[in-house]
């Protein structure tokens, strides 16, 4: 895979992981990064702390603004994802309200594909609407579907890499060409992939968020998010649409965030303006958990889609299943999606129905012993929900159908534990469903 756009050029997903972002650290020679527990650092002088303020010189002034330990990580989550700046913030949700929030105002609209998570769906009908910003959900993930809804007060198309939970893949290029053609950028969510299997903007993708509590932590600790910039959308060129990043701030005496940011202006704007002034910002022990768990992002990626295959095969071929979402299979509607964005591979996310309905999944669910019943995903360990009764239960039924839930479906997010262990679990619970139908 391609190397991010800095330093690191030459140097693969795997060693990035470990070291990205990162040396020594100057003051102890630590090799471990160190956790800078404080809220403020020290000035030299007030000349001193006047020039950091106005962004005159480097540094630190504030754990809400940045911090060395969080700094490690925003580097490195950027390096994985071949993009140019980061931002760290409390969670995957106050990634994606920053990361649309950053470039609207009233009267501005974002376009979205209907397959969300359900959270996500609720910032976008229920909570951006009463900030004066409305979303226009297409009817499907299709380009076409997307393209008609764009107007001249659309300030982003979005979507999420790999939906949580329909399992559907978007095709980021084709989303791409249609957001640059009406001079909009891409924000694309990659927690399901992660930048092991997929780095969105390699393929055209102008913002990536995460929800680093996922996968990329994988170990259900501590809760995370990322806005990771590619630097690549021209800002000036669509002024117009985005006249934040060009025109002085008053807020920020007179900032312009062009001038002083450069191609890093979004990300810029986003510090200074979203995690300045609403604070959703990351702690910095939370910071050095999620490093820890990025180290080894990789070697669980391998062993999650390779438990996932075998798990997808087992409920497929089992009796009491009535139907598996999983791209994975040759005939998936988004087998070529999987084949040009995964290499080929399913992701270890999917979705199954039982046989007998709603209320057969509820004793399968209920019968679980291995598998842990939670709302969590990408954790080591092997979860399960039921959507429709938790993640998305605030969606009305046919919002739910267009996000892939049905009353029946379970979401299956498959851990890294032995294999054997994960299978005999299911079929324990799916003959508990069984015995209680006969």
């Amino acid at each position: 895979m391609g190397g991010p756009r800095n330093e690191q050029d030459s140097v693969r997903a795997e060693t990035i992981a470990i070291h990205g972002g990162y040396e020594d650290d100057p003051a102890t020679n630590a090799v471990a990064v160190p956790i800078y527990q404080t809220a403020a650092y020290a000035f030299d002088s007030a000349d001193h702390a006047a020039a950091l303020f106005n962004l005159e010189a480097g540094g630190y002034r504030y754990t809400r603004i940045n911090n060395p330990t969080t700094a490690v990580l925003e580097r490195r989550v950027a390096a994985l994802e071949g993009g140019l700046e980061a931002l760290a913030v409390s969670s995957g949700q106050a990634a994606v309200n920053y990361a649309v929030t950053n470039l609207t105002s009233p009267g501005a609209n974002i376009v979205s594909v209907p397959q969300l998570y359900g959270t996500t769906h609720t910032l976008f009908a229920h909570i951006l609407p009463n900030q004066g910003v409305c979303t226009r959900f297409a009817e499907s993930d299709q380009p076409g579907a997307i393209e008609e809804l764009i107007d001249k007060n659309t300030r982003a198309v979005f979507c999420e890499t790999v939906g949580n939970p329909a399992g559907n893949i978007c095709d980021i290029e084709a989303l791409a060409r249609v957001a640059h053609r009406q001079g909009v950028p891409l924000i694309v969510d990659n927690t399901v992939a992660s930048p092991i299997l997929l780095r969105p903007i390699e393929y055209g993708a102008d913002i990536v968020v995460h929800s680093l509590t996922k996968f990329m932590g994988g170990h259900g600790t501590a809760l995370g998010g990322v806005i990771v910039d590619s630097g690549k959308f021209p800002w000036r060129e669509n002024a117009r649409r985005f006249p934040m990043f060009s025109r002085p701030d008053h807020s920020y005496h007179d900032l312009v965030y062009n001038d002083r940011f450069g191609d890093a202006a979004y990300i810029g704007r986003c510090r200074c303006v979203c995690a300045r002034t609403i604070g959703a910002v990351l702690s910095p022990f939370n910071a050095f958990l999620l490093l820890q768990g990025i180290e080894t992002v990789a070697l669980r990626i391998e062993r999650h889609i390779e438990n996932g295959r075998r798990v997808a095969e087992f409920l497929r071929g089992h009796p009491r299943v009535e139907w598996i979402n999983y791209a994975g299979f040759d005939d998936s509607p988004y087998h070529a999606l999987a084949q040009k964005y995964l290499r080929g591979r399913g992701c270890s996310l999917m979705t199954f129905g039982v046989l007998g309905g709603y209320e057969a999944a509820k004793t399968f669910y209920d019968a679980l012993r291995l598998v842990k019943r939670v709302v969590n995903i990408g954790d080591a360990k092997s979860l399960a929900c039921h959507p429709a009764s938790t993640t998305h239960r605030q969606m009305s039924a046919e919002e739910q159908r267009k996000a892939g839930v049905t009353p029946e479906t379970l979401r299956l997010s498959v851990g890294i534990e032995h294999i054997d262990d994960i299978l005999a679990d299911l079929d324990q619970a799916l003959a508990a469903g069984s015995a209680k139908v006969a």
